[in-house]
């Protein structure tokens, strides 16, 4: 099997991508760890995309997608892979699409925005150590207070309202014609993301296996 999972952050995208693979026993492969392997390993490729990240630049489509090629051609992504973080724009899609991977389904987990700011806003850090928190999922044993080093915990700026609707609106501007590119595929299996996760992951699993 192979899939691809899309969703707003705070959808919950990455804990339901690992728990699908898990259940279908696919590989969960992250672009974010695909990256990482890279930089850490100093490839040709790990370093081009270093390069850009220091400068504070995004990495070019040409070497996200090549990243991307080079796992996929390994020989443990034979048994099949659920695709999380890629692809981000039309451009990867078309790309992605040109590899000849036969996927069955794009998961596309939808998240009220309402629902989106009151997790996202239940986020808490540790102005000393840095330690996250969140007042919903894992909350401090002592509000408003770090359990590591009794700092303050604050909200981060880009965890305020006005700032988590301005990154909702560059998702779905970004998003939006990857779900169209896909949809028109008829391969998008829309998911309510806002219960509680172990419904939506039952959702999935029961869409994915009808």
């Amino acid at each position: 099997m192979r899939l691809l999972i899309f969703g707003p952050q705070a959808s919950g995208k990455g804990t339901q991508a690992a728990r699908v693979a898990e259940h279908f026993r696919i590989l969960h492969i992250s672009t974010g760890d695909i990256f990482r392997e890279n930089i850490s390993q100093e490839t040709e490729l790990g370093k081009l995309a270093a390069s850009y990240m220091n400068d504070g630049n995004l990495v070019p489509n040409e070497v996200t997608n090549n990243l991307v090629k080079n796992r996929l051609e390994e020989e443990d992504c034979a048994k099949g892979f659920i695709l999380d973080g890629y692809p981000r724009t039309r451009n990867q899609a078309e790309f992605l699409t040109e590899l000849n991977h036969k996927f069955d389904a794009a998961i596309n987990l939808q998240v009220s925005e309402s629902e989106i700011i009151k997790r996202i806003g239940a986020r808490r850090i540790c102005e000393n150590c840095k330690t996250g928190f969140n007042t919903i999922f894992i909350k401090p044993k002592v509000e408003g207070v770090c359990d590591k080093c009794n700092g303050k915990l604050i909200i981060r700026e880009d965890d305020k309202p006005e700032a988590i609707k301005k990154r909702l609106s560059l998702y779905h501007e970004l998003t939006e014609p990857l779900l169209d590119f896909y949809r028109e595929k008829g391969l998008i299996v829309d998911i309510n993301g806002d219960p509680i996760m172990d419904e939506v992951y039952a959702e999935i699993i029961q869409k994915l296996s009808a």
